[in-house]
C-alpha cells in the first residue's frame, strides 16, 4: 500500500531527508557567499538556486533491487553465449541493454519509439502481442520485467486482462528450435497491482511456457540483495514481490529452421 501511496503523492522518507537538509543547505549557502566574494568566475545568482542537499542523506549508490541483479544475470549469460545478434523485447535500456552494447548487436522492440545513436542498437517498433518476427526465427531472445505490465495500459498498450498470456505465446512463437529465452518477471503470491504490474505464482509462469524446456530458475527474493541460484519453487511462492529469473529453450535444433 505504501508503494501505491508514494507513487501517487510523495515519498515520506524523501520528505524527512529534505527537512533535515534545509539547515545544512542554508549553512552551505551562507558559507559559499562569504568565501566567493570578489570571484566573478562563477557568480552566485539567486535565480539559479537549487536545493539538492538532501542527497547528503542518501546512499552513494544502490547495489540491490530486481533490475540491478537481473540485468547483470542476463548480460553475463549473453556475454558467455556471444550470439551474433540478440533480440530483446522492451527490457530496460539504461541497465540491461547498455550492458550488452559493448560486445553484442541488439535488436530492441518496443511500442514506444527511441532514436538510437549506437551502431550496435537497432530499434524496431512493435508490440509484444504481435512481434515483428516470423515463427521459429529468433535464436537469442530476452524479455526482462516486461510481461507483468502487458494489458494494463501503463505504457500506452491496450487494456487486456489476458495480455500477459498472449505475450508469452508470442515469445514462444518466435523463439527458434534450440534458441534461448532469458526471462524475468515478478514472482510470489499471485496478485494484480493495477495499473503497475502483476505478481505471478511460479506455476502460472510454467504453464505459460509449457512448450519450452526450463534450463534454469533463479530468484531474487523480497530482500533483493542477491540472486539465489537454482531456487526452490516454495521459496519463490513465499515471496511478496520477488523476481524470477528463467532460462528457457525450445526443443529441437537451429538446423531445423
Amino acid at each position: 500500500m505504501l508503494n501505491g501511496f508514494t507513487s501517487l503523492f510523495f515519498d515520506p522518507l524523501q520528505m524527512v531527508n529534505k527537512w533535515r537538509a534545509i539547515p545544512v543547505y542554508v549553512g552551505n549557502l551562507v558559507k559559499y557567499i562569504h568565501l566567493n566574494k570578489g570571484n566573478q568566475k562563477f557568480p552566485l545568482q539567486y535565480s539559479s538556486l537549487y536545493f539538492t542537499t538532501y542527497e547528503k542523506f542518501m546512499p552513494g549508490g544502490i547495489l540491490q533491487g530486481h533490475y540491478f541483479f537481473q540485468d547483470i544475470w542476463a548480460a553475463e549469460k549473453i556475454f558467455a553465449a556471444r550470439p551474433g545478434l540478440h533480440i530483446d523485447i522492451a527490457s530496460r535500456i539504461d541497465g540491461f541493454i547498455a550492458h550488452l552494447l559493448p560486445f553484442c548487436k541488439v535488436e530492441y522492440v518496443d511500442i514506444r519509439k527511441i532514436d538510437s545513436p549506437f551502431q550496435n542498437l537497432i530499434f524496431r517498433e512493435g508490440s509484444l502481442l504481435q512481434l515483428p518476427y516470423p515463427d521459429n526465427s529468433v535464436k537469442s531472445l530476452s524479455c526482462l520485467h516486461v510481461i507483468e505490465h502487458i494489458g494494463l495500459g501503463r505504457y500506452g498498450d491496450s487494456i487486456d486482462p489476458a495480455g500477459f498470456s498472449k505475450a508469452a505465446e508470442e515469445l514462444v512463437r518466435i523463439l527458434a528450435p534450440g534458441g534461448v529465452l532469458y526471462f524475468g518477471t515478478p514472482i510470489g503470491k499471485e496478485k494484480l497491482y493495477f495499473d503497475a504490474h502483476r505478481v505471478f505464482a511460479i506455476e502460472t509462469i510454467l504453464a505459460m511456457f509449457q512448450d519450452l524446456a526450463m534450463e534454469e530458475f533463479s530468484l531474487i527474493n523480497d530482500k533483493a540483495r542477491g540472486i539465489i541460484q537454482n531456487a526452490s519453487f516454495a521459496e519463490a511462492n513465499d515471496c511478496r514481490y520477488g523476481c524470477g529469473l528463467f532460462v528457457f529453450t525450445k526443443p529441437g535444433s537451429t538446423s531445423e529452421i
